[in-house]
């Protein structure tokens, strides 16, 4: 039986926040660890929009940090999916920061996520998803590409060390 497909922009999830100083290191910019927590729980939330069950995070990849963040400053993590597998969704996400003073806001990071739908502990299937904007059908579009690269990553991951 063949799920419907589900709009992209069905599974968009934003995330704000103010970067205090606990969230900071030494040189008084955002910690990237903190940062990659708050990605992963925008995409989870994106992820269990469109597949409307638990999901847990299988990989992150493609964490690129464009410029740092600072103290004081707002971001907003913005996350949507933009590919399925069987079981796995793939979601992209997208951080801005933005001086609040000045209105001033740039690319901080983006980044890659898969999640794979669990149904009483076992990967269940998810519903194909529909790109729509040109964002969205670009990266549909370069998805699969990715899914071969974690695959291999994965594979050459299973030796012995």
């Amino acid at each position: 039986m063949q799920v419907a497909g589900k709009p992209a922009k069905d599974s968009r999830t934003v995330t704000t926040q103010i970067i205090f100083p606990v969230d900071a290191n030494h040189n008084e910019t955002m910690f990237g660890g903190k940062l990659m927590e708050i990605m992963d729980k925008t995409a989870a939330i994106a992820a269990l929009r469109h597949a409307r069950m638990q999901v847990v995070t299988a990989s992150t990849d493609s964490l690129d940090f464009l410029a740092p963040i600072q103290v004081g400053e707002a971001i907003e993590a913005e996350a949507f999916v933009t590919w399925t597998h069987r079981t796995s969704m793939e979601v992209f996400v997208s951080v801005m920061a933005e001086n609040v003073q000045t209105g001033e806001r740039k690319r901080t990071v983006t980044g890659f996520f898969t999640f794979v739908a669990m149904q009483d502990g076992k990967p269940s299937a998810v519903p194909p998803v529909i790109p729509e904007s040109e964002l969205e059908k670009h990266l549909f579009q370069t998805a699969g590409a990715r899914y071969e690269l974690r695959q291999k990553r994965k594979q050459d991951r299973q030796i012995d060390l």
